[in-house]
């Protein structure tokens, strides 16, 4: 069995988005870890890892989504754990989730440094293990390019085993590689791949913002799978709105207050609105609703100001979900394409 640390430079590279494109690109049967989880989801009573139970739902592993990581706290984990005893840990749960298997992909945190005070950093797991690390990082051409020389200015070979990196989200590949590729390459970093940035991965689904917004959904249920690629805030007059060019764009997210009846009709008369979002907790009349109801539009509630819910939404982070079919299907495109398959089977 091979075994591979996955990590990223930065939080956002990509890091869990390149993981599943790869297991399903290799068609290997592979197991899965993430020692340290850093994306906790709570349900049940029950506490697992969000990029583990992505893994253990999407490729139907045997692995239970709360046992494939050590813990989440770092404060505990340094009360339970000295460096000696979490190495043993760590070696045990590879032993077991790697029984039988092809393959097995160790996945760290959101960046280099997270889980270094309780030893779970992807540098020090691979001085423990001996395994090699697979950097995914992404961003701008300037993060990137300080991030690889960063790391192959700080990161000696005695420290940790980088066996290559994965460039992520690349808006122009072409002139990236022609441009940059060279300087990165003269530093002795081993590019395994340059993976173009892909807008439809960005997008949110409808029933994804209403999770993550803990909004009530009050007419439209039957929309909930749409898409949402562009995000307007209606704060301004109907006139105002209907003169800005984003108003008319399709696929778009609607958010104002929900005492602005105007607003929430010409949202639904001009056609190509995925979602509203209400603010204030403020439910419109029945007529509005209605209307919603009538164009499949859902609306959703949430008790927060519009400017607190706008800034709400440009956080959120578009995270795969085990239904987004599309997306793995372009994510698996986008590695196979452009990533070299058999140089990351033999790190």
């Amino acid at each position: 069995m091979s075994s591979l640390i996955v990590a990223s430079t930065r939080k956002s590279a990509g890091k869990t988005s390149v993981l599943v494109g790869l297991g399903r690109a290799l068609e290997k049967k592979f197991g899965y870890i993430k020692p340290l989880g850093d994306r906790f989801l709570y349900r049940k009573k029950r506490l697992w890892d969000y990029d583990a139970a992505l893994m253990v739902n999407l490729f139907e592993l045997s692995e239970e989504a709360e046992k494939v990581s050590i813990g989440f706290d770092h404060s505990k984990l340094r009360y339970m754990y000295d460096e000696e005893s979490i190495t043993a840990e760590v070696k045990r749960v590879i032993a077991e989730m790697g029984r039988d298997k092809e393959m097995l992909f160790i996945e760290c945190g959101k960046d280099l440094s997270y889980g270094a005070s309780v030893h779970l950093d992807p540098l020090t797991l691979s001085q423990a293990t001996g395994y090699q690390v697979l950097i995914v990082t992404g961003g701008s051409e300037n993060d990137i390019a300080d991030d690889l020389a960063f790391l192959k200015r700080f990161v000696g070979s005695d420290e940790a085993h980088v066996g290559g990196v994965i460039i992520n989200k690349v808006i122009q590949p072409d002139e990236f590689k022609a441009t940059y590729l060279p300087d990165i390459k003269a530093l002795g970093v081993n590019v395994l791949g340059v993976i173009p940035y892909e807008k439809e991965l960005v997008t949110l689904a409808v029933s994804y913002l209403a999770e993550k917004l803990f909004a009530r959904v009050i007419a439209g249920e039957d929309g909930l799978d749409r898409i949402i690629r562009n995000v307007f805030v209606g704060a301004m007059s109907v006139v105002a709105a209907r003169a800005e060019p984003l108003f008319s764009r399709p696929d778009k997210l609607i958010i104002t207050s929900g005492d602005r009846s105007d607003m929430i009709l010409a949202a639904l008369e001009a056609g190509g609105t995925s979602c509203i979002v209400l603010t204030n907790n403020i439910v419109p009349p029945a007529n509005v609703t209605a209307k919603a109801r009538e164009e499949g539009v859902p609306i959703l509630l949430v008790p927060t100001d519009t400017y607190a819910t706008a800034m709400q939404v440009d956080d959120l982070e578009p995270l795969l979900t085990k239904d987004d079919a599309d997306k793995i299907e372009i994510i698996t495109r986008l590695v196979r394409e452009n990533v070299d398959l058999k140089a990351v089977e033999a790190l």
